[in-house]
């Protein structure tokens, strides 16, 4: 492979003659061999959005040549159209806060934009990648930003699949609303529930859930670009901030707003742990209620069977017919790694430290993980799993008739000393509640039947405001 050499001040390095990046991104990918992971592709778009800004704001502050300028904006649309992707190497375990992917993101341009100028690679002329394409920035107000930038973009594609999914339970609480089951508190049986009534709790724990991630996803719209090195702004112009800014609601629609307090920006990291403790709520809220599906769909024969997934795939490699609840058991997977990225990210955010905080990389790689991850599970099990769930009325109806949680209906009748006994009785002679109630004449037949009515006792005195329960 031909070579070219760049020197820089530890000295020279051979770079690859048709690579776009440079030598501060070559010697990083020669020492941080890790783990052969990247930053996340969004988080790419974000930097280059961002890099692209700060281009335009510099140019029309007047600080930044325009021809210059309009070369490594030029240079930025072709990354952000697709190309010249393959440039971005930097494993996830690099240099603190991420220095070496702004020198390969600024390296890269700058080597493309002296491209469009007519220069060659590795000349950096006219265009420099400190002086230019990093012109009034440094990694630690650039970074931060990106990562802000990057989460909320992610977010786009998170949120609508929230949106759906709890629409998908909405409509399956519709459909089975009419079907009464027994009940289970601490897998005992318990009072009669409409299935119906399960699935609605299970949208609004879904809607809870995204309005907490879209409160969360608030404090990433504060962005500290402008502060430079600590937070001061050196090296920056008058209405350089206000520009940058400008230019990227532009170009996002994020409506990204000034940080109050440009140092405070720098050092915490708080909004990020913010946005990933709610994708941790949601995790921990999906696996449950993936638990609960699987229970209630368990068996077909030996379980509780009162629902039916769709089958996706054979279960078994060795039990012929076995159909397993495989899309719930991916989410739950996808639910412990989220719940495990934002340990990741809670042990980055409390270590920065006087100005800055340098494990920001990792913090990027996991919320974006996290984020990907969850809209693709998500997506998966509503269109797999959630809108093709059947109901076994039969078996749900007889859950009903025989839970011993019926016993309940008789405490203001009888009182909870009689109801118990009867429940006792119940169990030694593997009899139901109603069989008892008949065979010892406790009750008339007629109160019998008017108490003991299943769908009636699902259906508790409306509350002043009436809602639907």
């Amino acid at each position: 492979m031909t070579k070219r050499i760049e020197k820089d001040f530890l000295g020279e390095v051979k770079i690859p003659e048709d690579a776009y990046y440079g030598i501060t991104t070559e010697r990083v990918l020669q020492d941080f061999k890790i783990s052969g992971l990247n930053l996340n592709p969004k988080f790419l778009e974000a930097y280059i959005i961002l890099k692209k800004a700060c281009a335009l704001a510099n140019m029309k502050i007047g600080r930044l040549d325009i021809k210059l300028g309009k070369a490594i904006v030029q240079g930025s649309d072709e990354i952000l159209s697709g190309k010249l992707r393959d440039q971005f190497k930097i494993d996830v375990f690099q240099m603190g806060a991420g220095t070496s992917f702004n020198m390969n993101c600024n390296e890269v341009l700058a080597n493309r934009a002296n491209e469009i100028l007519g220069s060659k690679k590795g000349d950096y002329k006219p265009i420099n990648p400190n002086d230019h394409v990093n012109m009034s920035q440094s990694t630690n107000d650039t970074f931060p930003t990106a990562m802000r930038i990057a989460i909320l973009l992610k977010l786009k594609d998170l949120d609508p699949e929230l949106k759906k999914l709890e629409k998908s339970f909405q409509e399956k609480a519709t459909q089975f609303d009419n079907i009464v089951k027994a009940g289970r508190t601490h897998l005992q049986d318990a009072v009669p529930i409409r299935l119906g009534q399960e699935f609605r709790a299970y949208s609004q724990t879904v809607s809870k859930s995204r309005r907490i991630i879209q409160t969360a996803g608030e404090s990433c719209r504060e962005i500290g670009i402008g502060g430079s090195a600590t937070g001061t702004g050196l090296n920056t112009t008058i209405g350089y901030r206000e520009e940058v800014l400008n230019q990227l609601n532009k170009m996002t629609t994020l409506n990204l707003k000034q940080a109050e307090d440009l140092r405070e920006i720098m050092q915490s990291q708080s909004a990020v742990a913010e946005i990933s403790a709610s994708l941790r709520n949601l995790a921990l809220e999906l696996t449950r209620i993936s638990n609960d599906l699987r229970l209630l769909s368990s068996g077909p024969t030996t379980g509780l069977a009162e629902i039916r997934l769709p089958a996706i795939v054979a279960g078994s490699s060795i039990m012929p017919g076995k159909i397993n609840p495989s899309i719930l058991e991916m989410l739950g997977m996808v639910g412990f790694q989220v719940v495990g990225n934002d340990l990741t990210i809670s042990m980055a955010v409390q270590a920065g430290q006087l100005e800055l905080n340098v494990m920001m990389p990792v913090m990027a790689f996991n919320i974006l993980f996290s984020i990907e991850i969850l809209t693709n599970a998500i997506r998966l099990t509503r269109t797999k799993c959630i809108d093709g769930i059947e109901a076994d009325k039969a078996k749900c109806k007889h859950y009903a008739d025989t839970t011993l949680g019926l016993a309940t209906i008789l405490n203001p009748i009888i009182g909870y000393k009689t109801a118990s006994e009867i429940v006792k009785h119940a169990i030694k002679e593997e009899k139901t509640i109603l069989n008892v109630l008949r065979e010892k004449q406790i009750l008339p037949e007629e109160d019998i039947t008017k108490l003991l009515n299943t769908s009636k006792m699902t259906k508790p005195p409306p509350t002043q405001n009436k809602k639907k329960n």
